[in-house]
């Protein structure tokens, strides 16, 4: 695993399978102007059954909210 943190901004909550293991941190700014910012690998760690039970995750390979982080992401 690399030591370089990837800085990520982007216009909402994401796991990709693409960036597992990549140690990236995501920015994003909520609909309401907060701006939000996780660790992408721990966020997935904690979660991962959940995601990888997912249709949305099997087909596509990531998940997506665009209004918050989910709240069982908390």
């Amino acid at each position: 695993m690399s030591n370089k943190v990837n800085n990520i901004t982007t216009k909402r909550f994401v796991i990709r399978k693409s960036l597992i293991g990549k140690n990236t941190v995501i920015t994003f700014v909520t609909k309401k102007g907060k701006s939000v910012t996780y660790n992408h690998d721990e966020v997935y760690t904690r979660n991962k059954e959940r995601f990888e039970s997912m249709n949305c995750f099997q087909k596509y390979k990531s998940y997506t909210n665009s209004n918050n982080i989910p709240t069982f992401c908390l």
